[in-house]
């Protein structure tokens, strides 16, 4: 895919919103009503119609726009100065990503004036002479993106500077040897940039931390966590605090709860978890209904609020999975012991409890805390020969006892049911126009000392989906409780906004040149034909690029009190309840759902859209970061095969070069252009190719090509190719 800088939305400003905000702003003389626009949007079905007017308004309430006429709307617009965020190419220049412009703000380097990448700054925007694209100057900073940065010090007998990791960053920081924290020269650090002089060159900083030698495995790992603000240990007083929490399972709050110790319950996991978040119980009831508990670790009857150990949960929001390790949301007497719903132990649990038929339709529901006895765990594996053999014998090789054994067969027979209903549930989701994602996860092998040894694909098989199903189950159906309350309460949602047209329209453009086509017509069309899709590259060389394609069509999940609905899951009403172990807000979900079972008033709004904002941006660092580590592990494993010849795939084409992904381990690397020996090549963006100018050569977007390894950096995480030539596969 050709580079594309993503508009940040306004507060509170859905895609379509944006859209519409830009056909006013663009046109800002002009007025126009929700005809008019539907018309440049070229929708015409009464949903859509619909959606324009309810976003219309909603933009009217934010000031955004106003009304001039009954029904006939403008832009608000602010003739002088911009507001926007900066992003940083790696020549000094940089383009802000401005709402009231359409295309992006060029910034010369001369005129970036201490700006540092992602910068909410404000600008005077002018004309550039030569072909009347926007430029601008940068002329002030409103808040800076981040104020640490990891990089490697270089100390001198007076003074230091630090080189930053990454090409975005186009001053050293500098570093008064007072401030140097102890670091030896060449150290990867962690620094603090405090202030910036009016005549110096570069910032000023302090060195927070040392991270240790580059190159070695623990500091860049350390240094992904450092670098996003993301802790990797605990401080003492919260460890101190988690391990003086009462854990027993004791009488006087056991008569509080529904006692469900009795009822046949199971978890099913992946085979290397240490914590469970979740349990399910299965009994079958005289009516020949069926009772499906969906049993969560009660963590916040420990996390209370206004604790020590809160406000650390509420910070970090959320777990954080690298490739070799996971950075836990709670210490560990919590994650692992205390909250984890191991098997022969009793358990605080919270529930949602489901009488559903044969139909998989729910006939009863009852949400509350609960004690709970876990009988059985499973690994997914083992849950998965269950459903495929209709057997309850385990072999030795999936089994994680250690040998073959046999299944109690009222707890296969409760698999297999689980599976069966899990399944209607699937498909009715599937045809109210859910999208179906399952993208391949890679993994890695790791020795003792985390050096990668192999490359697998997880993908997700029945007993993953079947978990999934009663998850979503609790979900809706805890959100759809509340959602629903007269008057209205404050709560917890994760939305998912439609997808935005011009997204779609890109990636037409991209799966065309496989044979693929999407039907935009409507909503239902929509969903329906990047199913198709979904399903039809499952297995090709393509999957991979594709899948990743569509995800980014999608809006991005957040959670926010004002409930829009889940896009890709349809459904009307969606929260997190299933996870509190290792997120917070699903923490926030449970208290408040308590709060309303006892008939609490409901809670502020706006100090839970704070939290669920807080939540959101710190769910995004946490995904950047677990990419960063898998590709720096990716990283890591091609330096051991420098010498081989690979098959793969053309993921992107820039002016500067073009992207393959290897078909055999999904790494990706980047043959840069200047490096492609016998030709010129230029970047054709209409193509998403480069093209050779004597030859005519064409190396496009989706093609098969060979590389061998040119270059591995860890240190920056670069991985660079050479082209060897196009395969004959």
């Amino acid at each position: 895919m050709t580079r594309k800088r993503k508009k940040k939305a306004s507060k509170g400003i859905s895609n379509l919103s944006q859209t519409i905000l830009n056909i006013l702003r663009k046109e800002r003389n002009k007025t126009f009503n929700y005809k008019q626009i539907a018309a440049i949007l070229n929708v015409n079905d009464a949903s859509s119609r619909n959606q324009i007017i309810k976003k219309l308004q909603l933009l009217l309430s934010q000031k955004e726009i106003e009304e001039v006429e009954r029904g006939k709307f403008k832009a608000v617009v602010n003739t002088e100065y911009s507001t926007g965020i900066i992003d940083l190419t790696s020549k000094g220049s940089g383009y802000v990503i401005c709402d009231e412009f359409e295309d992006d703000v060029y910034i010369a380097s001369n005129n970036i004036n201490k700006a540092l990448n992602g910068d909410e700054v404000e600008l005077y925007v002018y004309k550039r002479k030569k072909n009347g694209k926007l430029e601008g100057e940068i002329t002030n900073i409103i808040k800076r993106a981040k104020t640490e940065y990891v990089g490697v010090i270089q100390l001198s007998k007076n003074y230091a500077f630090v080189v930053v990791d990454g090409y975005k960053m186009y001053k050293d920081i500098f570093v008064p040897i007072n401030k140097t924290g102890g670091a030896e020269d060449g150290d990867k650090v962690l620094v603090s940039l405090e202030d910036w002089p009016d005549k110096a060159d570069s910032p000023n900083g302090k060195v927070l931390k040392v991270l240790g030698k580059p190159g070695e495995h623990n500091t860049e790992i350390h240094a992904i966590l450092a670098d996003y603000g993301l802790p990797y240990e605990f401080p003492t007083e919260v460890e101190e605090f988690a391990n003086n929490i009462d854990t027993t399972i004791n009488e006087d709050e056991i008569k509080k709860r529904r006692d469900m110790r009795k009822v046949l319950t199971f978890t099913i996991d992946p085979k290397d978890a240490k914590d469970f978040d979740d349990a399910l119980s299965f009994e079958v009831l005289e009516n020949g209904n069926y009772e499906i508990g969906i049993h969560i670790a009660d963590v916040s009857h420990y996390v209370q609020e206004g604790t020590i150990l809160d406000d650390e949960a509420y910070e970090r929001a959320t777990s954080v999975y690298l490739v070799d390790r996971v950075v836990p949301m709670l210490p560990e007497i919590l994650s692992n012991n205390a909250c984890s719903l191991r098997p022969h132990e009793e358990k605080f649990t919270f529930s949602a409890v489901f009488e559903l038929n044969n139909k998989a339709q729910v006939v009863n529901q009852w949400f509350g805390r609960t004690v709970t006895y876990s009988d059985a765990r499973f690994a997914y594996e083992e849950a998965q020969h269950i459903i495929e053999t209709k057997l309850n014998a385990i072999p030795e090789e999936i089994s994680i006892t250690g040998g073959a054994y046999n299944v109690d067969q009222p707890i296969a027979d409760a698999v297999l049911k689980l599976d069966e209903l899990a399944k209607i549930m699937r498909n009715k989701r599937m045809g109210a126009g859910a999208i179906s994602f399952d993208k391949v996860e890679v993994k890695f092998n790791l020795d003792a000392e985390s050096n990668p040894i192999g490359v697998f694909f997880k993908t997700s098989a029945d007993a993953n989906k079947l978990i999934e199903e009663f998850m979503l189950l609790a979900n809706k159906k805890v959100a759809e409780f509340i959602g629903k309350k007269k008057p209205q309460k404050t709560f917890i949602y994760r939305v998912h906004d439609e997808p935005d047209l011009s997204k779609l329209q890109a990636l037409q453009n991209v799966v065309s040149k496989f044979g693929y086509k999407l039907d935009f017509k409507d909503r239902k069309s929509i969903s329906t034909s990047l199913n198709g899709l979904l399903t039809d590259v499952v297995g090709k060389k393509e999957q991979n690029l594709v899948d990743t394609l569509a995800i980014r069509t999608m809006s991005k999940a957040e959670y926010t009190t004002h409930n829009i609905g889940h896009y890709g899951l349809a459904f009307d009403y969606y929260s997190h309840f299933t996870s509190p172990i290792r997120r917070y807000p699903d923490v926030m979900a449970h208290r408040l759902l308590q709060l309303y079972l006892d008939d609490g008033k409901s809670a502020s709004e706006v100090i839970y859209e704070e939290k669920c904002k807080h939540s959101s941006s710190m769910e995004y660092l946490a995904t950047r970061a677990e990419r960063d580590s898998i590709k720096y592990m990716q990283i890591r494993f091609m330096q051991d095969h420098e010498q081989e010849e690979f098959v793969g795939v053309i993921s992107g084409v820039t002016e500067w070069g073009i992207y393959v992904e290897i078909i055999d381990n999904k790494c990706e690397g980047m043959v840069r252009t200047r490096d492609i020996k016998g030709d010129y090549y230029e970047f054709d963006e209409s193509q998403f190719a480069i093209i050779g100018r004597d030859t005519k050569t064409m190396y496009q977007l989706g093609d098969e090509v060979i590389v061998k390894v040119k270059e591995t950096d860890l240190v920056k995480k670069h991985l660079d190719f050479n082209l060897v030539g196009k395969s004959n596969a």
